[in-house]
């Protein structure tokens, strides 16, 4: 799992602010890269209250066709 603030719809709100990977993301200023054993073990924490929980919502992709132009709406 690829996490970025960046491609993220709660970024800048309220729920950005009690991420679990916003102080990982604003340390290192890149996307993070968990694996799934790191994405359970957060999970985990989360769930017993230790961490924040992960609050990424991906935002929507854009209508547009895969050789990047717009598709028309019709």
């Amino acid at each position: 799992m690829i996490i970025d603030c960046d491609l993220c719809a709660m970024q800048h709100s309220a729920a950005c602010a009690d991420c679990v990977v916003s102080v990982l993301l604003h340390k290192m200023g890149e996307p993070v890269v968990l694996s799934s054993d790191e994405r359970v073990a957060l999970g985990n924490l989360s769930a017993a209250g230790m961490v924040a929980p992960l609050r990424l919502v991906p935002k929507p992709l854009e209508d547009s066709d895969p050789s990047g132009g717009e598709i028309a709406a019709g």
